[in-house]
């Protein structure tokens, strides 16, 4: 008897933003690490899914095709027909120029089905009914803001139909956009994913917020809060806490302030939101404020294992660290 991999019932959105030239995808499924199997795209190119007994060539064979200038409907349809197990698979694409196309083959296991609208579809199979993916695509399309969120709001609103009727175990999500990636050196914008949780969406939504603040900046300019006057004593009073300034909160956004300030966004993988304007990304100023909440938390719960302990936060050096200052300096890398 042939071998034949396991079908997993999975829930799947796959867009286009033409305004911010991205594509995406966004995935959730009773199914470990769905995120190694389902979502693929390039930029430039488009986005695909391959799910239900999920044949992973579709993703490089599919966009081979994307990447010729080949419709979505025409990739659907090419992928598909060469394909002898076909009608155990389902098929989510849309392509360069936000088409879209969709195919769920007669043996999935129900519900199974796909709604295709403009510049997204979303399809899934072992559901709970159809309302799964008409929810995801009426909240994908009444959503504003840029990907991240519409592709959210389209999970969360398949699984608060029912979702995979077998449960909740992995969440994913790929977002990609030309020089979007890490230090501008790939398309891979947004690459998250939760493998295994009882929660996972709202996992990767929280795995998304870190993300967010420390790598992205969709922050509106206009946001940008002037470090002066009692943002400056606040932010010397955090970094005080976290052990990277020394000096009194004092208000003036002077040398040695900034310095500290500086070491601190390098310390936690923030190159990408330093300024040299004075300003700072609210974003940023929340990170900086729940850390030192945290720290002053642990203080009131652990005992001092050497003199001093609880009056040095995370920032200052450690024993046998050198004692010139390295604030100045670049980035920690993406380690």
């Amino acid at each position: 008897m042939p071998y034949r991999p396991p079908r997993f019932g999975t829930f799947s959105i796959v867009a286009h933003d033409p305004a911010r030239g991205t594509w995406g995808v966004a995935v959730q499924s009773k199914f470990i690490a769905v995120g190694s199997v389902v979502p693929w795209a390039t930029a430039g190119v488009g986005a695909l899914a391959t799910q239900a007994a999920a044949n992973v060539a579709y993703g490089p064979e599919g966009l081979k095709l994307l990447g010729e200038g080949r419709p979505a409907v025409e990739v659907v349809r090419k992928l598909t027909q060469a394909d002898a197990r076909r009608e155990e698979r389902q098929l989510g694409v849309v392509d360069a120029k936000g088409g879209a196309a969709a195919f769920t083959g007669k043996e999935c296991f129900e519900w199974a089905g796909h709604v295709v609208g403009d510049g997204f579809a979303c399809q899934g199979n072992i559901l709970f009914g159809e309302s799964v993916v008409s929810a995801m695509a009426k909240a994908y399309e009444s959503t504003p803001g840029d990907l991240p969120e519409r592709l959210f709001a389209a999970l969360s609103a398949g699984q608060r139909e029912g979702g995979d009727r077998r449960g909740m175990q992995s969440a994913a999500m790929l977002i990609v956009r030309a020089e979007g990636g890490y230090d501008r050196g790939s398309d891979r914008w947004v690459d998250i994913r939760v493998d295994d949780h009882p929660s996972p969406i709202e996992e990767l939504q929280r795995v998304f917020k870190l993300y967010d603040v420390t790598l992205l900046s969709r922050e509106d300019p206009s946001s940008l809060v002037p470090i002066t006057g009692d943002v400056a004593r606040v932010v010397q009073h955090h970094l005080g806490i976290l052990g990277f300034y020394g000096g009194r909160a004092h208000g003036v956004w002077d040398a040695a302030s900034q310095s500290a300030f500086t070491k601190f966004l390098n310390e936690s993988n923030f190159e990408s939101k330093a300024r040299t304007d004075g300003t700072a990304w609210p974003s940023v100023l929340d990170h900086l404020q729940e850390r030192a909440e945290a720290e002053v938390a642990r203080r009131t719960r652990t005992a001092p294992t050497e003199t001093g302990a609880l009056s040095k936060g995370p920032g200052a050096r450690g024993r046998g660290s050198p004692s010139k200052s390295t604030a100045s300096k670049g980035g920690h890398g993406s380690g």
